[in-house]
């Protein structure tokens, strides 16, 4: 009997939230699972890591009796410490989600749902993040019933090394997914939106940041213009080299005199 691949699962928006539930629910009968997540939601947590306080690794029992490990820390804690501490084995792939909310376009570089593949992707881990576009009724069952062939696909047919797979799945306005596009991340992302307030007791100004989403001149080949198309948009992102040789070629020589 051939070996089943052992996966990692991870989030950011924690390990009670369903969507980690339902990705494990559609990988439980392909892969050995691990699963590894914050004890509390760490939305927009991006690479952050925890170094000012201890971490807390909790053995937990979800209701299925299915045990899972909970970390008082951000997404990339808990890959740090799932691949140092919980598991014995290097694992074959990081999976994290199903997030709530899109992830799509320049999102992805606040995402801590994609902060935790990033972090296995530095531990020369492969790694597929998903997310629904959908955040207020994220439709986490449609995502189920696509991911375990995304993820049989990556296995199969190995990243290039230093690459994520960013895949997220579009709104529910959508009644059926037309198909799915490997495509470019877009340049939609959230920005501010400051509410401010005044403390009731001390007097003094504070600000929810808020956020609102900046709609931009998408490619057509874009991971936001097939989303409101109706497919499913996956795309490689590549973090194993974050050098612009464009620039280095150009001005290295320019730069160096200027300073000396």
């Amino acid at each position: 009997m051939k070996k089943k691949p052992h996966i990692l699962i991870t989030n950011d928006d924690g390990i009670l939230a369903p969507g980690i539930k339902h990705l494990w629910s559609a990988l439980r009968e392909i892969a050995e699972i691990t699963v590894v997540a914050p004890l509390l939601e760490q939305s927009a947590a991006g690479l952050s890591i925890t170094i000012r306080s201890p971490l807390r690794l909790e053995s937990l029992d979800w209701p299925e009796g299915i045990k899972v490990w909970g970390v008082s820390g951000t997404p990339t804690d808990c890959v740090k410490l799932g691949l140092s501490v919980v598991v014995e084995t290097r694992p074959d792939l990081i999976v994290s989600g199903i997030n709530r909310g899109t992830n799509a376009g320049r999102n992805v570089l606040y995402s801590g749902t994609v902060a935790g593949v990033i972090e296995g992707v530095m531990n020369d881990i492969p790694g597929i993040a998903f997310s629904c576009s959908d955040f207020t009724h994220p439709d986490y069952q449609t995502a189920e019933k696509h991911i375990p062939k995304i993820v049989e696909y990556v296995l199969a047919h190995p990243l290039s090394k230093g690459t994520l797979l960013n895949v997220n799945f579009p709104s529910k306005d959508h009644t059926t997914i037309k198909g799915l596009k490997l495509t470019r991340q877009g340049k939609e992302r959230w920005i501010e939106n400051p509410d401010k307030r005044l403390h009731p007791m001390e007097g003094h100004t504070y600000y929810w940041l808020g956020a609102k989403i900046v709609e931009c001149d998408e490619h057509e080949d874009s991971d936001i213009s097939w989303l409101k198309k109706g497919y499913i948009a996956a795309v490689p992102v590549h973090v194993g080299e974050l050098t612009d040789h464009l620039h280095l070629r150009e001005r290295k020589i320019h730069f160096e005199q200027f300073m000396n």
